[in-house]
């Protein structure tokens, strides 16, 4: 007798604001799977990140956005904050039993940024701050996340299957139809082969170490989950997020994004990238390769 078919469900962390919380509105709007997103602080900051998140979801009430979204607190620099929230994904979401679920698309996205341009702007403590929150942050969550994605035998509903129900048959509207993806945000400037300019010490290196642990993570995946689940790193381009608002001035015409724009680039890239094709590189937002 097959295994029951698993059920997938979606994480954006964090989702509070920027590129994190213009995705979770864009996952919300167009699909149907339940949204798990994460903010720091305490009840209060949660419930506003539920607040804002749902008032930027189109088609509200269509779409059930209420019922699907699940806000959980999360601190990328505490790694019993990562601990707790996979558990709390855990009880709503359990991957094994009799109606089990999988993690079919994550998107990863901490940043920040300290815009050394000489070696002398180098501070220790914010070099540090650095690699924790872009670099060891999404390592964690990896490690904490990881187990609800899909493995070898885990068998997606088939919306070809004529046993399929309703409910199957919309179950990846707007997700990859055949694998999981985990995506984590990584930067152009992160590629060594690509640095012309220089600068931004901390940022590029922290950057690049997003492009080995993800390179990493998919040959784990190789292994565990086949085709069933890749990894991949994605550059979404100069966004008008508080993280690059020191240098919107320097950002040609047309290429400064809404966080709206490209979130629903990312989305489309993920989409459409095959487990072969795509697994273990970095992709920018036109769905090019972004080399290591």
């Amino acid at each position: 007798m097959p295994p029951p078919s698993s059920r997938p469900w979606a994480l954006i962390t964090p989702a509070s604001r920027g590129i994190g919380r213009a995705l979770a509105r864009h996952v919300l709007s167009t699909t149907r799977v339940p949204v798990v997103a994460t903010a720091r602080g305490g009840e209060g900051n949660i419930d506003a990140a539920r607040k804002e998140i749902l008032a930027g979801v189109e088609r509200r009430d269509e779409v059930k956005a209420e019922e699907r979204l699940k806000v959980v607190g999360m601190d990328f620099l505490d790694e019993d904050s990562i601990a707790t929230a996979a558990a709390t994904c855990k009880t709503h979401f359990p991957p094994q039993g009799d109606g089990p679920w999988h993690l079919h698309l994550a998107f990863c996205v901490p940043g920040l940024l300290f815009p050394e341009k000489a070696p002398s702007q180098i501070d220790a403590a914010d070099a540090l701050l650095t690699f924790r929150t872009n670099a060891l942050g999404p390592l964690l969550a990896i490690k904490h996340f990881s187990p609800f994605l899909p493995r070898k035998s885990t068998r997606f509903s088939s919306s070809s299957s004529s046993s399929s129900s309703d409910d199957d048959d919309d179950a990846y509207d707007g997700l990859p139809s055949d694998h999981a993806v985990w995506a984590t945000m990584s930067a152009r400037v992160g590629s060594i082969g690509d640095n012309r300019l220089g600068g931004w010490y901390s940022y590029r290196a922290s950057k690049a170490a997003v492009n080995q642990a993800t390179k990493t993570f998919d040959n784990h995946l190789r292994t565990s989950a086949a085709g069933n689940a890749m990894a991949v790193g994605l550059h979404p381009g100069t966004v008008r997020t508080g993280l690059s608002e020191e240098f919107w001035g320097n950002v040609a015409e047309g290429k400064l994004f809404s966080p709206e724009y490209a979130s629903e680039r990312l989305v489309e890239v993920v989409r459409g990238l095959g487990v072969e094709q795509g697994r273990g590189r970095c992709w920018d937002w036109k769905g090019e390769e972004v080399p290591p």
